[in-house]
Formats: structure tokens, sequence, C-alpha cells
């Protein structure tokens, strides 16, 4: 099996890498200076699990010969367009794509350009960050969950796992992907809403007057977006974020509130706007997820 990873950033950096370091036969598909940073550098990867400099296989926009067994997916979601056009001829009537982009608003984009059957349902839990051109992984968490949409267990699927497997990270075959998904979204937003619209962390926000009502009416009006979609979330999830986003004393953030702090280009229309627009189409007030997004959106116009 070949697979393009889009991108040799912090996520496709680093599972991209530890499959190279496998041995799987891996291509990252890059813009020129990354490229040139590569070639020179190594992909460089700092990690509790062991660090690694590979050399990697790179192909930059225009020189992708052929397709693909599988593309790995991992620009931000603003950056999708401009990705797309550069991988369409690593795209073959067979290939899967794995996105491992934040909300879902990207799934309507690549089925709507690829076909129902080209998307792989994916979610990565991994933290890491690019410093100096080196992956540099924070934590131990580094799992990978990958499976049909429609939750059958194909062969495809099935050889995408065994490419997968005993490649340095934790990689598990879902047939509850769609759910999955679906559930990180609730959580992102929850979060990167209440981090951005309160510029705090979740022990900060809860430790205000206050604080915990408003997490769990935030919490609230994005898990009414998502049931009423059609994917509603079960008690044990709600129970888990629960607590998660109301951990007293949790030094707690999300990553688009991080970007926020450091005045890069943040995820807004796909984390928060999405679930505002969904809401509004099915007639749910949802005034905090749109406050949230009012406020991101001054911030992303500003950063333009």
């Amino acid at each position: 099996m070949r697979i393009l990873v889009v991108g040799a950033g912090s996520t496709g950096g680093y599972f991209g890498g530890r499959l190279a370091q496998a041995g799987r036969d891996v291509t990252f598909l890059v813009r020129p200076a990354r490229a040139e940073q590569l070639r020179t550098n190594g992909l460089q990867i700092v990690s509790p699990h062991g660090d690694a400099t590979i050399k990697p296989q790179l192909v930059t926009a225009g020189k992708i010969g052929s397709p693909f067994d599988a593309v790995l997916l991992t620009v931000k979601a603003f950056a999708l367009d401009a990705a797309l056009d550069d991988m369409i001829p690593a795209v073959g009537p067979e290939t899967m794509i794995l996105p491992v982009l934040n909300g879902m608003k990207h799934v309507d984009t690549l089925t709507a350009r690829f076909g129902d059957g080209a998307v792989v349902g994916c979610v990565c839990k991994v933290a890491t960050v690019v410093d100096q051109g080196r992956i540099v992984q924070l934590s131990k968490l580094q799992d990978l969950a990958y499976g049909e949409m429609d939750g059958s267990v194909s062969p495809r699927i099935k050889q995408l796992d065994a490419f997968m497997q005993d490649a340095g990270f934790d990689a598990r075959l879902s047939t509850g992907i769609a759910r999955e998904m679906w559930e990180k979204w609730v959580l992102l937003a929850a979060l990167g809403g209440i981090n951005c619209l309160m510029r705090g962390s979740v022990g900060e926000i809860v430790g205000a007057p206050g604080g915990v009502d408003f997490v769990l009416a935030f919490l609230a009006e994005v898990v009414a977006v998502v049931n009423a979609a059609g994917h509603p979330m079960s008690e044990e999830f709600l129970a888990g974020a629960r607590a998660v986003l109301t951990a007293k004393g949790s030094a707690q953030t999300s990553s688009m509130y991080r970007d926020l702090q450091q005045g890069s280009p943040i995820e807004a229309d796909q984390i928060v706007g999405d679930l505002l627009a969904r809401g509004r189409r099915v007639g749910i007030a949802t005034p905090l997820v749109a406050a949230a997004y009012a406020n991101l959106a001054i911030y992303q116009a500003r950063v333009r």
C-alpha cells in the first residue's frame, strides 16, 4: 500500500513520520519551502515515545505522477481548498481519503468533490506542535482511529488497518467512526468556544462567578444542534464531556485558543461557524454559540 500524507506539520508529520520510520511506503505532499527544510534537516520527531529523524519521500504540487492507495489529509481546514487542488492527481477510483480535520464541514466538501465512497472516517488524538521545523509531541497520547463511514468492515479497510498496525502509534479500526467524529466535534466546539469567548483555561472559567453554568449552557447548545442533525450524543459521552469542561483547576485549552493567543489563523468557520449555521437551518437558537462565533469572526478578519 502507498499512502500520500498531505502536509508535514504537527499531525501529518507525526503520524506520517512514524509510518515511514516503520518502513511503510509514505510520501509527503508539501510546499516547496517545507520540502527544502525537510531535505536539509530531515523530518525530526521529538517524542516521549522516542526521537527520530527520517529522510522522507517528498513531492510538491504538480509533481504527483499516479494515484495512491490512500491519502491522509492533515491540513488546517482553512487550507483545504488549496490542498484538494494540489492532491487531485493522487486520487484515483480506488483511493481512500482519510481526513483528520476538525468539525464535519470537510466531509461534505470531500464527498461533493470525490464521491461518498472515497471518504474514510478518521479521528486522531495527539498533542503535537511544530517547533523550528521539528515535530514535538507534548504528551504520550497518540491515537489514530479510522473506519468506513457506514460502519462496515470492508476489504479495503482491513488492508488499511494492516498498514497502520505496529507503526509506533495506537492504530484502531472503528465500526463507529462517524459517531466518534461527531463526538470530537462536540468537544472541540464546546472547549474552543468557551476558551476563546472567555479568554481563559477551563479552570479559570469554572473558577469565575457563574462559570460552571456558562460552560454547561454552552455545551447544551452544541449538543442540541448535533442531536437535531441526527447524531444524538450518549449520556456516557456527555457525562465525560461535562467532567472535562468543568474540571476545577484544569489548565486545558483548545488548539484554536492557543492559535488565537499566538495571532495565528484559526478554524472559526469550521469548528463554531458551521455548528451555528446547522442550528439555524433547523430553527435552534444558540445565543452563546452565536456570541462565540461573532467574537472569533472579528479576530479572524483582523488576522486576514
